[in-house]
């Protein structure tokens, strides 16, 4: 899928701005309740000492922001596996979220339209602080929640194209799952060069012997602490369900994938982004790549040694013109592609709830300039496509939007709706209960692009003048899924009570005998079963391709 270069920018600059999800302002980077009083809460006793967080302004949630789960990855410890930290003394207080991870600030173009599409104020991560030394965690958990009480635990993973995007987002605050008693946490982890950055000398000094997934192994760090310590938060450390979207559902994808995450967690959501293919569209790219993406980026610095790299400010880092968004294969984190361990059934979900939304490639194609002249080009320009023909008479194309609208499926097709179609075939392969969706519903803000279900899933909507009471509804409907699945892996609810299929419309599990066709399940208007919008595209695309064919989409492979 070819991009204007001239216009490639803006195209990069659309594609962050969604992948990360920001939606308002309600979270201060700091002081993450509005209070002018913060209550602290009761001592909590973990693996790192005694912390307290405060608790939100009714006191039915208590927040522990800004928790440490690793020792500081700066120094010595840049690209290397991250250390458990010692016991703190004293008590640490957890009362305000914790530096975002280091990332290029948001532009003015970004933030206008932060402000115009997405009505949130778009400049509030440029008044956070970025830094190195960004692994920490938050845990919201029901005020009255005490060891013993074994409550569901979800776990989000943040998006942001795996250079950007923070921990501590509205749009996926955990409030309004702990009030409907999930223990709810959410992960910072290592971005850009400092998580994907890939070296032979970093693999030789390592006892793993592992380079080029640190954010990866950031996210398994985080879990591990997570089993370790989330009983004394009231959590179950045996019902750890994790989740993502975009960049996050990648992550997502790369734990079930991962050895080093099994028994870490039970179930998986991913949203908007699958890496069960061949070869992915984007947020995965071959060892072969990635080592000479960062042979060239010691060339740009004229470093000879991982030494005089470590001694490079991190913000002179960040400028670096080659990109480091994707995982790769390694011998300790990824030992193969994510395709061939879920081949040979060595992946770690026992359940998966996934799915994407209407218009997910839209955005994507902002500038990609597309006529009924052009199209059979674009789609031919895609090694993906097996018949480009045949995808361009799939309807009919009266008209530039015509054409603009089936280009726009099947970007969504080839980076996001397959890849999720396949997710959930293999895994139903396996005799895996398996859930799929369809976000169709239409509001004045992000409506059915990329990341626009985040708010509706989390329940995060709030008091916005762009939802009305369709969309409040709809939202409490798909809270009450991702609820149910996290508790008991089905989104209906618990199979041995009563109201079991009864308080909700039914959702079968794909390719089953109820759903043997792989229905999805529209969030829209309408709730109920519909076939798969972007079907038709599928019998055309192939993703088993070279590497080096891969186009380039978010900007994952370089010229």
């Amino acid at each position: 899928m070819k991009i204007n270069k001239n216009k490639i920018y803006l195209t990069l600059l659309t594609a962050i701005l969604f992948f990360t999800g920001c939606n308002s302002t309600k979270l201060n980077p700091y002081v993450p309740f509005d209070s002018s009083e913060i209550e602290m809460t009761d001592i909590v006793q973990t693996s790192i000492g005694k912390i307290r967080g405060i608790k939100n302004t009714d006191s039915t949630v208590e927040l522990f922001a800004g928790v440490p789960y690793a020792k500081a990855p700066v120094g010595d410890l840049r690209w290397k596996e991250p250390e458990s930290l010692e016991p703190m003394e004293g008590v640490f207080n957890a009362d305000h979220f914790a530096p975002m991870a280091m990332q290029k600030k948001n532009s003015f173009i970004f933030n206008v339209i932060s402000k115009t599409v997405m009505h949130s104020d778009g400049d509030r991560t440029d008044k956070a602080k970025a830094s190195e030394d960004c692994l920490y965690l938050n845990i919201w958990k029901p005020a009255d929640a005490k060891t013993g009480d074994n409550l569901p635990v979800l776990v989000y993973i943040h998006g942001g194209s795996l250079t950007g995007g923070q921990s501590w987002y509205e749009s996926y605050d955990g409030e309004n799952f702990a009030k409907k008693g999930v223990v709810f946490v959410t992960i910072a982890y290592r971005l850009g060069i400092f998580g994907f950055f890939t070296s032979d000398e970093l693999a030789e000094e390592s006892p793993n012997h592992t380079s080029g997934n640190y954010g990866l192994l950031d996210q398994i760090k985080a879990l591990e602490w997570i089993n370790d310590n989330i009983e004394n938060f009231g959590g179950n450390k045996n019902n750890i369900t994790i989740a993502g979207e975009s960049a996050g559902s990648s992550s997502v994808n790369a734990l079930c994938a991962s050895p080093l995450a099994k028994g870490l967690f039970r179930r998986a959501i991913g949203e908007s982004s699958s890496l069960t293919v061949p070869v992915p569209a984007h947020t995965f790219r071959s060892r072969e790549n990635a080592l000479e993406v960062s042979q060239k980026i010691m060339k740009e610095y004229g470093a000879s040694s991982i030494e005089e790299m470590r001694a490079i400010p991190a913000e002179k880092l960040l400028k670096t013109k080659h990109l480091n968004n994707a995982f790769t294969v390694d011998p300790y984190s990824m030992p193969e592609y994510p395709w061939e361990i879920y081949q040979k059934g060595e992946n770690n979900e026992e359940a998966l709830l996934n799915g994407f939304n209407l218009r997910e490639g839209d955005l994507f194609i902002l500038a990609t300039r597309v006529t009924k002249n052009n199209l059979y080009k674009l789609v031919d320009d895609s090694p993906y496509v097996t018949d480009p023909e045949a995808v361009c008479k799939l309807r009919p194309v009266a008209k530039r939007s015509d054409a603009r609208k089936l280009y726009a499926d099947l970007f969504s097709a080839i980076c996001f709706t397959y890849p999720h179609y396949s997710w959930t075939k293999t895994l139903a392969g396996q005799g895996k209960n398996v859930y799929e969706y369809v976000f169709t519903k239409d509001n004045k803000g992000l409506s059915t692009y990329h990341s626009g279900e985040l708010v509706y899933a989390y329940g995060n909507l709030g008091s916005n003048s762009i939802y009305d009471e369709s969309d409040h509804e709809l939202s409490e409907t798909m809270m009450s899924y991702w609820i149910n699945f996290a508790r008991w892996g089905d989104p209906n609810g618990d199979k041995t009570s009563p109201d079991y299929g009864k308080l909700l419309p039914y959702w079968p599990v794909s390719y089953s005998s109820e759903n043997p066709d792989g229905k999805v399940m529209e969030f829209g208007l309408n709730i109920g079963m519909i076939e798969d919008p972007f079907m038709e595209f599928y019998q055309y695309l192939n993703f088993d391709i070279p590497e080096d064919d891969r186009p380039v989409t978010y900007g994952q492979k370089e010229d």
